[in-house]
């Protein structure tokens, strides 16, 4: 028996940037209630909301002032539980991100640590004494730039943040701090709310003792200033593993909810998050796609090195894109992403999609005067910063999009007449088209959605695997070239013969194959065997 976040298909929802109602150029609850009607057409099952609470939007939303509330940015409070409804009327569910590793400076529980040092919310955040002879206690290093720690005057004490100093590290290791976030989880399970997406998880728990982290011998200058150094003081200790099974066994008590964890680690340590005995995230992200060099031979290894790694019984997930990193189509070209596509949809397990990939969306430059981004402000020039990968959604050729009615928060995509949903939505050969015909073969086959998964022995740039259906269904090879040259696949597994089910270029439908498949530069195709 499988549930629906294994059977399902997640798409994130960015709603700074989804659909804007009010006309105030920032995405609203109401604008992604407007827009759900796409979302079922288009075949997902689950949205992911990135954070609607009140902020001051220090990082957008990841610095978070009132857990249990909405920004009115975005809507109410009952803006929220309409948009639960209407989403689930339509057979959707509805997955809220959860930030549990740093709240806002303007939180009332900061606002209160700050006040004193015999503050009872005083020990809910990492305080120090300066170093001998002042400066910072250590040299832990924030991920946006510089050191880790602030200097507060009032109590001259440094206080701790992974992110920005306006983002303060909760202390994981008070118990009073871990039943105050399990309480906010339980406050949103019980409005209806499917599962979370944790943000940072392995960043929860940090070294009692406060030593500093090793220097990283790989690290060069011009590199993320980060990792000049190795975090095994700050991320991914063994106690974050029981705060992830406390948040599991509180969503075990509601039917079917699901946990992810946001997770940036190695394969070895990145497995461990499914916790003992399976107790942990049921889905720890996986997102090797996402840095992966796209040839034939690196995907095959680290999709077998992968399947490998899993503890036994635990549920695979990939990842293509999100809110922090380049975009599919500016990463490896227009052509192989709709290579990716197939692979996202083919591969065993959940596969999660980002807004707008289904319509091929890039990057968009971003002037330095239109900048949002805290992280490429701090850092500049590294390639860092986010706001490309966050533009307003390409709705139509219509004014701004079709996003909003004023202007919007980050520059259009100068191509928004071409490359949009309502352009693309009866066009037989475009990207939206190929990623609806992709999500509906999948849903249609038992194989493709949780089938066993094979990789077939290739030469050259031609990725190719079959899934086989567990029950007497049709089985499926899925043959992808990675080059722009031809490309040709002759596995044993063809003996059997076949029909192309779906070519990238969706021309070959119901081709017969006997023997050698031979590829289109940039094609890929999913064969069913007989």
């Amino acid at each position: 028996m499988y549930l629906w976040w294994q059977r399902g298909i997640i798409y994130q929802v960015y709603p700074r940037s989804f659909m804007d109602a009010n006309g105030d150029g920032v995405g609203d609850l109401v604008g992604v209630l407007s827009r759900l009607d796409y979302l079922s057409w288009l075949g997902v099952d689950a949205l992911w909301l990135s954070p609607i609470y009140p902020s001051p939007m220090k990082d957008f939303g990841y610095d978070v002032a009132d857990y249990t509330g909405v920004d009115p940015l975005f809507g109410t409070l009952e803006d929220f539980d309409r948009l639960v409804q209407a989403a689930h009327a339509r057979g959707l569910k509805l997955i809220l991100d959860f930030v549990p590793n740093h709240s806002s400076d303007e939180h009332p529980w900061f606002r209160a640590a700050r006040r004193s040092r015999d503050d009872p919310k005083r020990d809910w955040y990492l305080w120090r004494d300066p170093a001998r002879g002042g400066g910072p206690p250590n040299n832990w290093l924030s991920c946006f730039g510089g050191s880790a720690w602030q200097y507060d005057r009032h109590s001259a004490q440094y206080y701790y943040h992974a992110f920005l100093p306006e983002q303060p590290d909760l202390n994981w290791r008070n118990p009073h701090v871990v039943e105050a976030m399990l309480g906010v989880l339980r406050f949103w399970l019980e409005r209806g709310v499917d599962g979370f997406r944790v943000d940072v998880l392995w960043h929860l728990v940090k070294d009692p003792d406060f030593p500093d982290n090793p220097p990283n011998p790989a690290w060069r200058a011009g590199m993320d200033p980060y990792q000049a150094l190795v975090p095994v003081h700050t991320t991914d200790l063994p106690e974050v593993h029981d705060i992830v099974a406390r948040m599991r066994a509180l969503l075990d008590e509601y039917r079917e909810r699901v946990l992810i964890g946001e997770i940036y680690l190695p394969l070895e340590r990145l497995v461990k998050y499914y916790g003992a005995d399976l107790r942990g995230a049921h889905l720890p992200f996986n997102f090797q796609l996402i840095h992966a060099q796209w040839d034939a031979a690196h995907l095959a290894r680290l999709i077998r090195e992968y399947e490998q790694a899993l503890p036994e019984g635990a549920w695979p997930n990939w990842v293509l894109g999100n809110h922090d990193q380049h975009r599919i189509a500016s990463r490896i070209g227009h052509s192989q992403a709709r290579v990716a596509a197939m692979l996202l949809l083919t591969l065993r397990g959940t596969p999660t999609l980002y807004y707008g990939d289904e319509i091929g969306m890039q990057d968009v430059p971003i002037p330095a005067e239109r900048l949002r981004d805290p992280l490429e402000r701090n850092v500049p020039g590294r390639g860092l910063g986010r706001d490309p990968e966050r533009t307003p959604m390409q709705w139509s050729a219509a004014a701004q999009a079709g996003f909003t009615a004023g202007e919007p928060w980050l520059p259009l995509a100068p191509d928004y007449r071409d490359v949009n949903a309502a352009a693309q939505r009866d066009d037989a050969k475009s990207m939206l088209t190929l990623y609806r015909r992709l999500i509906a073969l999948r849903r249609a086959e038992p194989a493709l959605e949780v089938g066993r998964f094979e990789l077939v022995e290739t030469e050259g740039q031609v990725l190719a695997y079959i899934r086989r259906s567990r029950r007497g269904e049709s089985d499926f090879l899925i043959a992808l070239n990675l080059d722009a040259r031809p490309g040709r696949v002759q596995p044993r597994a063809t003996d059997r013969g076949g029909a192309i089910a779906l070519s990238t270029h969706l021309d070959r439908a119901g081709e017969a194959v006997d023997g050698a498949i031979e590829l289109r530069g940039d094609e890929g195709a999913i064969v069913r065997l007989v």
